[in-house]
């Protein structure tokens, strides 16, 4: 074997001096392996630190191993930039550790077929599961078509634990929408501008209820904050911003339910030819690499998107193969945490 070269099953059997059959049927447990054999296989295999490539294992078993992301996506807006793609590197990682193909599936959630369209992907794909994110997560008709025919689902920052009728991975929304508004409050922050996300985004509402909270637990006026509905973009960022900066009543520091909008809310602030954060302090969520490389880089929320994939997956194959019920199926919440960058600073 080539030194620094992965050792492949043909090594195995010359180690053990058996045939490559004889391996195989060793490692997929086959009947009819006598003791001896079995021993010298696995002494090869513990010898070369042979690693059992799961998902060949699968397609050699003919074993239906796909697991299904569904993503929202409205085509005539441009895409968010790495909210979903975050979760699907996640969910790669996790799928190619234990022997399963992802495939993705995006779909308008604003079209009037996205009941059907789902339907047709968990019932006709041959999934053996499939995993739901946002705004679909939070579709309690789509959540009991998938629970009255018992197919495994799992979902991704669905909005309200009272919805939860599957077992849901993400962060505590509110919470994070509370402590970063904290942050800036702490810096002497009193007027602010928010900028939501898709209303029927829910896990995005219960950051802007976290703001609301902060700012009523500071004893600061809630009429007196200028607020926006965007839809995540960039380019809902820059309208946005441009009108509340423009305001009679400009704040000192401007919350963005997501590092596109804050983005395009900072291009907004340079154009119109603010410093930031001297004159006006902006901050996103979900902490996606556009927040390194602009200018100045943003403080935001780490949103550990990497990590609701791959606890996703894990999770969805245990109730794969160890056939465990939904609704005994507990939900995870994962840290978060504010990362503090150029873009806000102390005010006054």
């Amino acid at each position: 074997m080539i030194s620094g070269k992965k050792p492949t099953i043909d090594d195995v059997a010359s180690l053990a001096g058996v045939g490559r059959t004889s391996v195989s049927r060793v490692l997929n447990n086959g009947p009819n392996v006598r003791p001896q054999l079995r021993e010298k296989v696995l002494q090869a295999v513990k010898a070369l630190n042979f690693k059992v490539n799961q998902q060949a294992r699968s397609l050699a078993l003919g074993e239906t191993k796909k697991i299904g992301i569904i993503h929202a996506s409205d085509f005539d807006k441009e895409p968010n930039s790495y909210y979903s793609a975050g979760i699907e590197i996640g969910a790669l990682r996790a799928c190619s550790d234990l022997g399963y193909a992802l495939q993705t599936h995006s779909i308008n959630q604003n079209s009037p077929k996205v009941f059907d369209l789902i339907s047709d992907i968990i019932l006709n794909n041959s999934y053996a599961g499939i995993i739901l994110t946002p705004p679909f997560c939070d579709d309690n008709n789509i959540l009991k078509m998938a629970i009255s025919n018992k197919f495994p689902t799992i979902s991704i920052s669905a909005g309200l634990k009272k919805n939860n009728l599957v077992p849901n991975i993400g962060i505590d929304e509110e919470k994070a929408g509370y402590e970063i508004t904290l942050n800036l409050i702490n810096k002497g922050h009193k007027k602010f501008g928010y900028i939501q996300g898709i209303e029927k985004h829910l896990s995005a509402e219960q950051r802007y209820f976290g703001f609301l909270r902060a700012i009523k637990d500071a004893n600061l006026s809630e009429s007196e904050m200028l607020i926006k509905r965007g839809n995540f973009t960039f380019k809902s960022g820059i309208e946005l911003a441009q009108k509340i900066i423009e305001s009679d009543n400009r704040p000192s520091a401007l919350i963005c339910a997501n590092d596109d909008m804050a983005a395009g809310a900072l291009f907004s602030a340079h154009k119109l030819g603010l410093k930031v954060p001297e004159d006006i302090s902006i901050v996103g969520f979900d902490d996606t690499p556009v927040s390194e490389i602009i200018w100045p880089p943003l403080t935001t929320v780490h949103q550990p998107l990497k990590e609701f994939g791959y606890a996703a997956v894990k999770t969805l194959v245990e109730i794969i193969e160890k056939r465990v019920a939904l609704d005994t199926c507990e939900s995870q919440l994962i840290d978060f945490i504010i990362v503090e960058r150029a873009s806000a600073a102390q005010f006054g």
